[in-house]
């Protein structure tokens, strides 16, 4: 059996993390003794020993939602949003003086992963809604996570990043770059990233387990997690979502300046 909660876990994070998945295991009555932090999450979440995990909506959508269960998703409170929503803050350097999302053409994107909703899809989604009539496709520089694509914005190593509102906030409490960078703009709330369990096993004592664990972990672990509780988002919810536009995979020369 194997569990993980990769997506908000950092150092900051870890521990209550930690204390969260006892209390999960403890009521459902099975799982590993510890989180599994050394596996690649997108391996793991199509293990049949999974017990648990957080995955992101977008491979959620494009494959992974035929092959586990959808357990529930968490609410983390996201100002602007139903319960279980978010959404993604465009960041760019506070002092750079371009002021709308359009002046952005042909400027290049720092981007956590192209398997990302909120640091991929979630910003095309917003251009072809906007009618913005351009892409950020062929000029990303992958940096592997929302911290490093910040960080790249506030370097200057690229001009803008779309970070999860969650992970915003908790740059904000711990990370200096942070001040060197403000919310151009925000995209609009799509379903949150989703816990999801092995086709395997029956997600409904796991979702009773995970409300119940919410609810007993100590305000302090509660507040660091910046979690709330967790409800039901129906699958087509996530499914009816568009999907980014297909791309040439880049070489280091192309997306790389």
């Amino acid at each position: 059996m194997t569990a993980s909660l990769p997506m908000y876990d950092t150092a900051r994070t870890g521990a209550a993390n930690d204390r969260l998945w006892q209390l999960i295991r403890n009521g459902y009555g099975a799982g590993p003794e510890a989180l599994d932090r050394h596996s690649d999450p997108h391996v793991t979440w199509e293990d049949p020993g999974l017990v648990l995990s957080q995955t992101c909506g977008l491979p959620f959508r494009t494959g992974l939602h035929s092959r586990v269960h959808l357990v529930g998703t968490p609410d983390y409170g996201v100002e602007g949003c139903p319960p279980g929503y978010y959404r993604s803050h465009i960041v760019v350097r506070a002092t750079d003086p371009r002021q709308s999302l359009a002046e952005f053409d042909g400027a290049q994107l720092a981007r956590n992963d192209r398997r990302s909703q909120s640091g991929w899809a979630a910003i095309e989604a917003h251009l072809a809604e906007g009618g913005f009539g351009f892409s950020f496709a062929g000029r990303t520089r992958d940096t592997g996570s929302h911290l490093n694509a910040a960080r790249a914005v506030s370097e200057g190593a690229a001009d803008l990043a779309a970070i999860d509102a969650v992970t915003w906030r908790l740059i904000q409490h711990n990370e200096a770059a942070a001040l060197d960078l403000r919310v151009l703009v925000s995209t609009r709330p799509t379903p949150g990233l989703p816990f999801i369990t092995a086709l395997g096993r029956d997600p409904t004592p796991l979702f009773t387990a995970i409300k119940t664990a919410i609810a007993a972990l100590a305000p302090a672990d509660r507040a660091t997690l910046l979690l709330k509780d967790i409800v039901q988002i129906p699958a087509a919810a996530y499914l009816d979502e568009p999907l980014p536009p297909p791309e040439t995979p880049c070489t280091a020369k192309k997306c790389t300046p």
